[in-house]
């Protein structure tokens, strides 16, 4: 049997990108362009969570950016420093994690909590309104009646449209108005830990020979997860796209280590917050399916999500509808506000009849990766990380209505397939040959 690990010629030019100076010059690079994206958005963006952002954000990047060219100089000359080593890029990563996305959120719910009203996306007013429902009424969501006797500009944070388990974010900031209580403090925490999970899935031994995965290719997917901007920005402004986003790789970490029922179990509780999930749980099935092992992971994959909409169902079926259904295929009393210049929203605002265009090509788009999936299933966590990095592209290019933060989640995936290569485990012969997938447990 061979195993995942790719031969280096077939990474071509990323592979040659990745480990230049020992992944030093990719990581200046990072930062200093990060540094640039933060600077541009602190003095030209419209919203003011994200302005206040980037201020913090530029010169967090901009000494981290100093530091990996100290790093880079010091190579040159000594590389067998500690200082250069895997080591200590690890640490400029997590200090860029604290400066680049804890700190702004921290000072952004302090200054939130002590009475600015500026200070946070509309989201976070969202989830913690729905987890103050949750806990008064037994459902998050308002009904289509109670939306439309809102304001009229108060009709969009009127609706939540998340999966139920979103709300629990939420429920602290119900029981006491402290910064800490602030939604995405919690986002933060829940990022922290999947991650956290993920990171010691990964570099726990495998097979016979006790090899553990390099370590480089983890910190590569880590930084996609943690200092890229799209990802600080989200949590610090936001946030709850990030739990979602780390869950779904620790679901990708199980399943590259072989523990199919652990994979569905993660993926099953990022869709209990988000549909964005269930995409990744779709994909993640088909694999287990080849592995003879599709039951374990459809049991969490689809039975955690099934489990949080049933309280709903009962409390409120209309509500759960308008909010989980309509309003994000845009048949709510409200549209939505998401609207990123991508393909498929300049068609649907373009073109004549271009939404039904729009959703024409967003359908063929969904039945074409349905039927290459059909035809060739993942059999390895790699290359199911692929098939949801570049279906969730192709999804979120088209989708009339989208955020340009949704690109976290395929650009993350993308990055995060290098780091599933597990040395050790076993895997199919061959990716491409013909083979019985298998519902079965």
């Amino acid at each position: 049997m061979s195993t995942a690990t790719p031969p280096v010629h077939r990474l071509g030019w990323w592979h040659r990108l990745d480990t230049a100076a020992g992944g030093l010059a990719l990581d200046l690079g990072l930062y200093a362009a990060s540094a640039a994206f933060a600077a541009v958005t602190a003095a030209t963006s419209t919203l003011v969570p994200h302005r206040a952002w980037g201020a913090v954000a530029a010169l967090g990047y901009l000494t981290v950016t100093l530091l990996a060219a100290g790093q880079l100089l010091l190579s040159r000359s000594r590389e067998d420093s500690p200082l250069v080593g895997l080591p200590a890029r690890w640490l400029v990563t997590g200090l860029t994690w604290a400066g680049v996305a804890l700190l702004p959120l921290v000072w952004q719910s302090v200054q939130r909590a002590s009475g600015r009203t500026d200070r946070a996306q509309e989201e976070v007013l969202v989830v913690e309104d729905s987890g103050r429902r949750l806990a008064e009424t037994g459902t998050p969501y308002l009904g289509p009646d109670a939306i439309a006797a809102l304001p009229a500009g108060e009709q969009l944070l009127g609706y939540a449209p998340y999966q139920p388990g979103m709300a629990l974010f939420g429920l602290p900031r119900t029981a006491l108005d402290v910064w800490w209580t602030d939604a995405r403090v919690w986002f933060a925490v829940g990022t922290a830990l999947a991650l956290v999970v993920a990171l010691r899935v990964l570099r726990q031994p495998v097979g016979t020979a006790g090899q553990t995965r390099p370590r480089a290719a983890l910190l590569r997917g880590i930084q996609a997860t943690t200092v890229l901007p799209v990802c600080a920005l989200t949590l610090a402004t936001g946030g709850d796209d990030l739990p979602v986003l780390a869950l779904c790789l620790l679901a990708l970490a199980f399943a590259a280590t072989t523990r199919p029922g652990w994979a569905g179990i993660a993926v099953g509780l990022a869709g209990a917050l988000k549909l964005f999930a269930w995409p990744v749980a779709a994909v993640l099935i088909i694999w287990g399916a080849t592995r003879r092992a599709g039951l374990r992971v459809t049991a969490g994959a689809l039975g955690l999500p099934a489990a949080a909409l049933l309280p709903t169902l009962l409390v409120d079926r209309a509500a759960l509808v308008e909010n989980v259904l309509l309003f994000p295929l845009g048949h709510g009393l409200v549209t939505s506000p998401a609207q990123s210049p991508f393909p498929g929203y300049l068609i649907a605002n373009v073109l004549p009849a271009g939404r039904a265009v729009a959703a024409a090509l967003l359908v063929a788009a969904g039945v074409a990766i349905a039927v290459r999936l059909a035809r060739h299933p993942p059999r390895t966590a790699r290359t199911a990380a692929l098939a949801c990095g570049y279906g969730l592209l192709v999804a979120i290019l088209l989708m009339p209505t989208t955020r340009f933060g949704y690109l976290l989640y395929p650009v993350a995936f993308l990055l995060w397939a290098t780091a599933l290569d597990r040395p050790g485990i076993r895997q199919p012969a061959s990716e491409d040959a013909p083979h019985r997938v298998d519902l079965r447990a």
